[in-house]
């Protein structure tokens, strides 16, 4: 599949107002300008079950998040699994859990990637944390170089 036919959403998680907190949209913030046209940004503090079949329309998604542990490079990109969790019942819920929803609700298997970047500090301010920023910039290099330009070569 070419990769102006395959659709793909990139999920920033996070809330701006809790510093370090908002590397998810910080990051589609860095994207927005410059994102080809078969890729959406969509914005959430938290994944919640509606979720499941807004992946469930696409090919490809990445979901970018503040992250506590610390990466060795800032930053991490696994592949996302579906996973049954307990958290359903809860406001909020992780990416394997959508996933798991989309696909037992919806039949969809959209490929998936998890992307962490490391953050230090998630108190309540705007801005985020010099070190979050070094990670967010290694995040968004990586993106572009082994994912943006490798997707429109395909």
């Amino acid at each position: 599949m070419k990769s102006s036919e395959t659709n793909i959403l990139i999920i920033g998680i996070g809330n701006s107002g809790r510093s370090d907190d908002g590397l998810g949209w910080a990051f589609l913030e860095a994207l927005e300008s410059d994102i080809p046209s078969n890729y959406q940004l969509e914005y959430r503090y938290q994944l919640q079950i509606e979720d499941a079949e807004l992946i469930s329309r696409y090919d490809r998604i990445y979901f970018v998040d503040a992250h506590i542990e610390q990466f060795e490079k800032g930053f991490q990109l696994k592949k996302g699994v579906p996973k049954p969790t307990e958290s359903y019942t809860t406001h909020q819920l992780d990416p394997e859990t959508v996933l798991f929803l989309a696909e037992s609700i919806y039949d969809a298997r959209p490929e998936s990637f998890v992307l962490g970047i490391s953050g230090v500090n998630y108190d309540l301010e705007i801005g985020l944390s010099e070190r979050a920023k070094i990670n967010l910039e290694s995040a968004l290099k990586f993106f572009n170089e082994e994912i943006l330009e490798l997707t429109l070569k395909s």
